[in-house]
C-alpha cells in the first residue's frame, strides 16, 4: 500500500521525516553490506556456527550460501525484499532489513541446504546473532566514509 499523507498538516510532516529517515537508514545499511559482502558472510557463517545456531558440514558451504543471499539483497527491489521479511516483520520492534533478510533466508531456505544438518535456537536468537555482525559492518562503513 502505498504512503499517504495529508499536505499542510503537521501529522503528515512527521510522518514523511519518519518514513525518509528509515529509508535513508535501510540504503545506508545494505551499501554497507555491499561494500563489504565477502567479509560480512564470513562473519556471519561463523559467527552462526560458534553460537551453536546453525548445524552443518561445511562451513565455508554456509558461507557460500550467506554470500549468494547478501548478494540477491543488493540487487532486489524494494518490493522483492519487503515480500522476504513480511513473515518476519514483527520479530523484533524497529528491525534492521539487512538481519531480518538474512535471518528468512536463514530459517525459510538454508534449512533445506543438502549441507545443513539442523538449524537450532529461535527466530530472535539468529535474528540478534545476525544483527551484531550488521551493526559493526555498518559502524565499520560509516568511519571509513568519515576518514
Amino acid at each position: 500500500m502505498g504512503k499517504t499523507f495529508r499536505i499542510g498538516n503537521r501529522e503528515s510532516s512527521l510522518l514523511s521525516k519518519i518514513e525518509s529517515s528509515k529509508e535513508r537508514e535501510r540504503f545506508r545499511t545494505i551499501n554497507a553490506v555491499r561494500e563489504n559482502i565477502e567479509p560480512f558472510s564470513n562473519k556471519v557463517a561463523m559467527k552462526l556456527v560458534e553460537e551453536k545456531l546453525v548445524e552443518t558440514v561445511s562451513k565455508n558451504s554456509v558461507q557460500d550460501q550467506i554470500n549468494r543471499c547478501v548478494e540477491k539483497l543488493c540487487k532486489a527491489e524494494d518490493f522483492d525484499i519487503d515480500f522476504q521479511i513480511a513473515p518476519f516483520r514483527t520479530l523484533v520492534s524497529n528491525p534492521n532489513v539487512v538481519s531480518l533478510y538474512l535471518t528468512a533466508f536463514i530459517v525459510e531456505t538454508l534449512i533445506n541446504h543438502r549441507d545443513i544438518i539442523d538449524i537450532y535456537g529461535s527466530d530472535e536468537d539468529i535474528y540478534h546473532c545476525i544483527q551484531k555482525i550488521t551493526l559493526q559492518t555498518v559502524s565499520q562503513g560509516d568511519m571509513l566514509r568519515k576518514s
